[in-house]
C-alpha cells in the first residue's frame, strides 16, 4: 500500500455508518452498496443530547417508534443476510435502561416478522445515586469544566443517570458472537471504533475515523443522501459516501473534527485523547478521502463521563402572535410591563412566594435566539411570536400563573395607550401545559478500575 491510497489489506476493517441517528432515515440501497463494498459491521448511533435533558429525565425517546423500526428493519435483514454484526449506541435517545429495552423490543418484533434469528447483547449504562455515592466519597468523581464539585444531594436529585461507555464493553459483546449489540449511553465514536480496535488496528486512525463518521453523511457534500463507509488500516483510513450523488472532500472530512468539539484537533475519549494535529487529508478521487497521521494518547486513568437529569419544576406556556406596529416598536417596554405586573400582583392574588415561581417571555422573530447578543435589536420587527413561560413547583401553579397572564397577553396596551390592542393566541385553550421540566446537572467524570466496571451485559436471542 502506498500513502494516500485505500488499503487492500485483509486486515483492514470496513465500518458502514448508514445515518447519523437511528430513525433519521436513509435510502435502503445505500446499505446494500456498503455491504457490496465489503462492510464488516454496521454501526449506528441511537441517541443524542441535542434536544435537551427531558429525554434522559423521563427515560423516553425523541424519535418516532415507526421511524426507528423502519431503519432497523432495513439494517437488520441486510446485515443478517451478509453475516455481519450491527451495533446501536445510546439506545432510546439517552441510553437509559428503558431505552435499551425499547430498541430491543423493536428488534425482536422485526426479527420475528422477517424470519431471522439474532444473538443480542444488551449493555446497560444506567447508574444509581447509591452506586455512585461511595465513589464520590472515595474521591473518584471530579467535575469537568465549568461544573462545580459534585455533592451527594445533586446525585440524589437526578431522575436518571447514565455513564458514557467506551468501546470495550461493545468489543466484548462482538467477541462473544453477538449479531446485534444494543448499548446504553456510549460515546458517539465508541460503537464505530469497537470492531477495528478489537481486531488490533491502531487507536489513532480508528478513533479519528470514528469521529469523522459519527454523524453518517454529515462529513459529505450531501448529508441527506445516506451514510458513509470507513476503511481503517494500520496507517490511516479512507472515507467514502454510500450514495453516488454525494462526495467526500478534504474540507468536508476535516471540518467534522470541529463538530461538537471544543478543540478542532483533540478529542477526549474514556481511554485517552485523539490528536489530529499532524493528520493529512488527501482526495483519492472526486468522492473519497484518505486520512493519515492521527495519533492517540492513552490516559493515565480510565474515566467515564456521567450525565444526569433532574426535575426542576413544571411549566405552562402561552403563545401569542403580535403584528401591531406600535407594540412592536416598543416590544421591550411592553414585555417588561407584563412581567412587572405579574411580579407585583400574582404573589398576593395566587398566594405565592417569590421563590415559588418564575415567569419569562421569549420573543420569536425579534431576539428569542440570541437574546442580548441580537445585532438588530434596535430594528422593530414586523411580526413576533410571544412565548410566555411560567415555571413553578407544581403544574397547577404554573397553569394558574399562565391564566393570570392571559388577559395581558391578549390585550395589554403600552403605557399611555387608551385603546386596547388585540393579539392572536395560537389556539384555545391558550395555556399549554408542558409537564415536568428537567435540567442537566452532571458534568463530571468518574475514575474506574476497568472499562467495564459501571456496565452490565445481558445476552439473549430473538427471532424464530
Amino acid at each position: 500500500m502506498t500513502p494516500s491510497q485505500p488499503s487492500t489489506s485483509p486486515d483492514a476493517v470496513r465500518v458502514l455508518v448508514p445515518v447519523g441517528m437511528l430513525g433519521g432515515g436513509f435510502p435502503p440501497a445505500t446499505i446494500d452498496r456498503g455491504i457490496a463494498l465489503g462492510a464488516d459491521i454496521i454501526a449506528v448511533d441511537g441517541g443524542s443530547t441535542d434536544s435537551g435533558p427531558h429525554y434522559l429525565g423521563t427515560a423516553t425517546a425523541k424519535t418516532a417508534r415507526g421511524a426507528v423500526a423502519r431503519d432497523l428493519r432495513n439494517i437488520l435483514f441486510a446485515a443478517k443476510t451478509a453475516g455481519i454484526p450491527v451495533v446501536v449506541g445510546s439506545c432510546g435517545t439517552s441510553g437509559t435502561d428503558a431505552g435499551v429495552e425499547w430498541v430491543h423490543d423493536i428488534a425482536a418484533e422485526i426479527a420475528a416478522e422477517v424470519g431471522i434469528v439474532l444473538e443480542v447483547s444488551r449493555i446497560y449504562s444506567e447508574q444509581s445515586a447509591s452506586q455512585l455515592e461511595p465513589l464520590l466519597v472515595a474521591g473518584r468523581i471530579r467535575p469537568l469544566a465549568p461544573a462545580r464539585p459534585l455533592t451527594a444531594e445533586t446525585l440524589r436529585s437526578c431522575r436518571h443517570i447514565v455513564g458514557l461507555m467506551g468501546h470495550e464493553p461493545i468489543a466484548d459483546a462482538l467477541a462473544g458472537g453477538a449479531d446485534l449489540v444494543l448499548s446504553g449511553r456510549a460515546t458517539d465514536t465508541a460503537l464505530i471504533a469497537a470492531l477495528p480496535l478489537l481486531r488490533g488496528l491502531p487507536a489513532g486512525p480508528t478513533w479519528h475515523a470514528a469521529k469523522i463518521a459519527e454523524c453518517g453523511g454529515l462529513c459529505t457534500t450531501n448529508p441527506r443522501t445516506g451514510g458513509v463507509l470507513l476503511t481503517i488500516d494500520d496507517l490511516g483510513f479512507t472515507v467514502e459516501p454510500l450514495d453516488a450523488d454525494s462526495a467526500c472532500t478534504p474540507t468536508s472530512v476535516a471540518a467534522h473534527m470541529m463538530y461538537e468539539n471544543a478543540d478542532p484537533f483533540r478529542m477526549r475519549e474514556p481511554a485517552g485523547t485523539l490528536d489530529t494535529r499532524d493528520a493529512t487529508y488527501t482526495a483519492i478521487d472526486d468522492r473519497r478521502v484518505r486520512v493519515e497521521g492521527s495519533r492517540f494518547e492513552p490516559a493515565d486513568v480510565y474515566t467515564i463521563k456521567l450525565e444526569g437529569s433532574a426535575a426542576v419544576g413544571y411549566q405552562t406556556i402561552i403563545i401569542s402572535g403580535i403584528r401591531d406596529p406600535d407594540i412592536l416598536a416598543h416590544i421591550d417596554e411592553w414585555c417588561d410591563r407584563i412581567i412587572n405586573h405579574i411580579d407585583q400582583n400574582a404573589p398576593e392574588t395566587l398566594g405565592l412566594a417569590a421563590a415559588d415561581y418564575d415567569v419569562q417571555i421569549r420573543r420569536y422573530g425579534h431576539d428569542a435566539v440570541l437574546g442580548a447578543a441580537e445585532p438588530e435589536a434596535d430594528r422593530p420587527p414586523r411580526e413576533v411570536g410571544i412565548v410566555f413561560i411560567a415555571t413553578a413547583t407544581d403544574q397547577a401553579t404554573a397553569t394558574q400563573l399562565a391564566k393570570f397572564a392571559n388577559p395581558f397577553l391578549l390585550h395589554a396596551p403600552l403605557e399611555g395607550q387608551h385603546t386596547l390592542p388585540s393579539f392572536a393566541f395560537l389556539g384555545s385553550p391558550a395555556e399549554i401545559e408542558r409537564g415536568p421540566i428537567h435540567q442537566f446537572v452532571l458534568q463530571h467524570a468518574v475514575d474506574v478500575t476497568t472499562p467495564q466496571e459501571l456496565f452490565r451485559t445481558v445476552d439473549t436471542k430473538v427471532g424464530q
